[in-house]
C-alpha cells in the first residue's frame, strides 16, 4: 500500500488556495471586462457557441491568461491541451500536434492547445504551429507577460487575436481575497477566521493586481497566525510580516524596463522632478542596473537639455561615475542629485536637431571636396596646390572674427544650429546673431573697396 497515495479529492484540496480557487465559469471571473465583458467580442463568441480564433493573451502575472484559455476550452467545448514554453520543446509541440488530429478524426473539433509563456519559444518552435492553425488542426492559445510585437513572429501573430489583460484594481483583489475566505468548498470558509480590516487592506494593496500572488499571501498569513480558542484572528503585523513588501511586476530585460525608463526620460523632458525621482526609485529599488540608469542620464543631458545649461552634462556624466565607483545602494544619491538638477534645468534639443539635418544633407546631398582654404598646406606640393590660402587665423583677427565660409560650396548659407531662447543657449543665440551681423557688415565693407579699387579709386 502507498502511504503517500492521496484520492483526486484530497489532491485537489491539498493544492494552493491560488489553484482551488480558479474561477470555473465566467461569471467568476473578477475583472477583464475589456476582454469577456457582456457584448465584448470573445464573449459575444462564447455566448453564441462559435468557434474562438486563435488568441493571445498578454498581461502581467496573476491577471487570469490560463484560466481564461481554460474556460473558453470549456465554454466552446474542446478538448484542452496545456503545456509550457518553459518546460517544453518541438518534440512536445509535435506530441500535442498529433494529439489535436487523432481527436479531429475522432469528433471533427479542432483541439485548443494552450502554450504557456509563448515568448519563451524560439523562432522555429512558434513556426511549428503555423500549418496546424492554418488547416484548423488546432486553435492556438498563447499566453505572454511580454509584448507579442517583439516577442511573437510576425507570421503567427498575424493568425492570431491579441487580448490585453490588465492588472486587477485594490477593489477587485480584495473581492477575490474576501470569497478565498468565504468559500467552504474551495477556499478558507470552513475554518474560523477573522481578518483585520488593515489587514485585508494591504494583502489587497501589496499584490500589485497579481491575484495569483494575493491568494498565496492570504493562505501563508493564514497559516502563520497560531489558533487561539479555537479561532485564527489574523492581525496587520502578521500580514506586514509574511509580506514584507510590495510584490513587483518589474522585469530588467522585459516591458517593464522600456515602460518606466520611457516615463523617467519623459518626466525629466517635462521638467517634473517629482514624478522623475518616483520613476527612478522604481527602477533602482526594483533591481534596475544603476549604470543603465546613468547612461539614460547622460544621454538625456545632451539630447534635451544641450547647451541650454552645458552644465548638465557634466553633472550627468559625473553621476555615471559616482554609480561605477560607489555602485548601489549609496550610488542612488547620485543619481538622483542628476535626475533633479536636469529636470529643474532650462531645456533645448538644438544640437541634436542640428545634428539630424547636418546628417540629412551628408546623406542627400553631393560630398564635395573640402574648400582649399580650409585644408592643411603640410608640403610645399600642397601650397602650391592652392592649400590653406585665403584662410584667415580666427586668432589674428580683430575679436577671432574670420569671414570666409566653412562650409562645401554648394551649402554656404545653411543653418544647422538654431539655439533656443532657453537658458544659456538665449545668450548663444544673441551672440551668434550679432556675430552675423559683424561679418555681414564687414564682408559688405570688402566688397566696397573692392569695387573702390576696381574703378580706380573712390569718387572725388
Amino acid at each position: 500500500m502507498d502511504l503517500f497515495a492521496k484520492t483526486p479529492t484530497e489532491l485537489a484540496r491539498s493544492a494552493p488556495l491560488s489553484d482551488r480557487m480558479r474561477p470555473r465559469t465566467l461569471a467568476e471571473v473578477v475583472g477583464q471586462e475589456e476582454v469577456i465583458g457582456p457584448g465584448r467580442p470573445l464573449r459575444r463568441i462564447l455566448d453564441a457557441k462559435e468557434r474562438p480564433p486563435s488568441m493571445v493573451f498578454w498581461g502581467p502575472p496573476g491577471t487570469g491568461k490560463t484560466t481564461l484559455a481554460r474556460l473558453v476550452a470549456r465554454e466552446a467545448a474542446l478538448p484542452f491541451l496545456p503545456f509550457s514554453a518553459v518546460t517544453s520543446g518541438i518534440k512536445e509541440v509535435r506530441e500535442s500536434i498529433e494529439q489535436a488530429r487523432a481527436r479531429r478524426r475522432e469528433d471533427g473539433k479542432p483541439a485548443l492547445v494552450f502554450v504557456d509563456e509563448i515568448h519563451r519559444f524560439n523562432r522555429a518552435q512558434q513556426d511549428a504551429f503555423l500549418p496546424h492553425v492554418e488547416d484548423g488542426t488546432i486553435i492556438l492559445v498563447g499566453a505572454t507577460t511580454e509584448n507579442p510585437s517583439f516577442e511573437v513572429n510576425a507570421a503567427l501573430l498575424s493568425r492570431c487575436r491579441v487580448f490585453v489583460l490588465k492588472g486587477l484594481s485594490d477593489e477587485q483583489v480584495r473581492e477575490l481575497l474576501e470569497r478565498a475566505l468565504a468559500d467552504r468548498e474551495r477556499g478558507l470558509g470552513g475554518e474560523a477566521i477573522e481578518f483585520e480590516e488593515q489587514a485585508l487592506l494591504r494583502l489587497a494593496g501589496l499584490a500589485n493586481g497579481d491575484a495569483r500572488q494575493a491568494l498565496n499571501l492570504l493562505e501563508l498569513a493564514v497559516r502563520a497566525t497560531p489558533i487561539v480558542d479555537g479561532r485564527r484572528k489574523v492581525e496587520f503585523a502578521t500580514v506586514r510580516d509574511v509580506t514584507q513588501r510590495r510584490n513587483s511586476n518589474y522585469d530588467a530585460t522585459g516591458d517593464q524596463h522600456y515602460d518606466v525608463a520611457s516615463a523617467l526620460i519623459k518626466s525629466l523632458r517635462g521638467s517634473d522632478p517629482d514624478a522623475a525621482i518616483y520613476w527612478l526609485a522604481r527602477m533602482l529599488e526594483n533591481g534596475e542596473d544603476p549604470l543603465f540608469v546613468a547612461r539614460r542620464l547622460v544621454i538625456f543631458a545632451s539630447e534635451d537639455v544641450g547647451n541650454a545649461d552645458p552644465r548638465g552634462l557634466m553633472v550627468a556624466v559625473a553621476a555615471m561615475q559616482a554609480t561605477h565607483l560607489v555602485g548601489m545602494p549609496e550610488a542612488h544619491y547620485a543619481l538622483a542629485q542628476a535626475a533633479t538638477y536636469l529636470a529643474t534645468t532650462p531645456k533645448s534639443n538644438a544640437a541634436g536637431a542640428a545634428y539630424a539635418k547636418a546628417a540629412h544633407d551628408v546623406e542627400a546631398t553631393r560630398n564635395d571636396p573640402v574648400p582649399l582654404h580650409l585644408r592643411n598646406a603640410a608640403t610645399g606640393l600642397m601650397r602650391g596646390l592652392g592649400y590653406g590660402k585665403g584662410y584667415q587665423y580666427a586668432h589674428d583677427q580683430q575679436d577671432a572674427l574670420v569671414t570666409h565660409d566653412h562650409l562645401p560650396d554648394a551649402l554656404v548659407g545653411r543653418r544647422y544650429y538654431e539655439p533656443k531662447d532657453a537658458g544659456h543657449e538665449a545668450a548663444i543665440r544673441r551672440w551668434l546673431a550679432e556675430r552675423e551681423a559683424r561679418k555681414d557688415a564687414q564682408r559688405a565693407a570688402r566688397r566696397s573697396e573692392s569695387s573702390g579699387e576696381s574703378s580706380g579709386g573712390p569718387p572725388r
